[in-house]
């Protein structure tokens, strides 16, 4: 298993949410945090002297419903929105807007597959076909006739979804914004995701002198990860 060279004291620690600290499920509102997760967690920011962040795909709002009061910071959207202490206001880039017709236009498809769906968020959407795996050559079809770098915006595939994304806004941008503020300053990342999205935490992470892995290249699961996690919240795998 993967040992960190340093201690806690040096450490910050920066964790995508689905796939990595929860399984993925059907939908992203069945996702279930699974028991004793709330605890190691909790365990790890005393340890990390409050250095522990979730960067997501998700609005801040409902890291808030699933981890109640735990991580210090939340990056959300993919750093769209970012909240860098409890007591602090979320703070927007200038983001641009989703054309109209092309919403209007992925909600037809939806309604010709059930189970599909498009998942809006405040500068972009998702467009899931978990559910209804026919859906998704319409929804390439779709995103085909769409120009998003004019309207800057990028497409990516996520886990059986295509998300639209503000371009210039990812998650190493907000590991690296995260990591100027206290707590974080000062110490080293370490970030783990599971998607190609995170991919720029990973590599933001790496650069900044830390270290960032990827599941399941680095764990084979979510299940071993939280595992490890919960070694790490009882002092286990840390150099001196």
């Amino acid at each position: 298993m993967i040992q960190i060279p340093f201690p806690p004291s040096k450490a910050a620690i920066l964790l995508d949410f689905d796939g990595t600290l929860v399984d993925i499920a059907p939908t992203p509102e069945s996702v279930v945090v699974p028991p004793g997760l709330a605890d190691d967690l909790l365990r790890l920011k005393d340890m990390l002297g409050g250095a522990l962040a979730i960067v997501t795909g998700r609005p801040i709002a409902q890291i808030d419903h699933f981890l109640p009061g735990i991580p210090h910071a939340v990056a959300g959207e993919h750093g769209v929105a970012v909240r860098t202490s409890p007591e602090k206001d979320i703070t927007h880039p200038a983001l641009p807007s989703v054309p109209a017709d092309w919403l209007q236009k992925a909600e037809d498809i939806i309604s010709l597959h059930p189970g599909a769906s498009v998942e809006r968020k405040k500068a972009g959407m998702v467009l899931h076909y978990r559910q209804a795996p026919e859906a998704e050559m319409a929804f390439r079809a779709l995103t085909e006739q769409w120009s998003p770098e004019a309207g800057g915006f990028r497409l990516q595939d996520a886990h059986m979804a295509i998300e639209l994304r503000p371009l210039g806004v990812d998650k190493g941008g907000a590991v690296r914004e995260l990591m100027s503020e206290n707590p974080f300053r000062g110490r080293l990342p370490l970030f783990v995701g599971d998607d190609v999205t995170d991919m720029d935490g990973v590599k933001a992470a790496r650069q900044m002198g830390g270290a960032g892995w990827l599941i399941p290249d680095d764990f084979p699961d979510a299940v071993t990860f939280r595992r490890w996690l919960h070694d790490l919240s009882e002092g286990h795998g840390w150099g001196a």
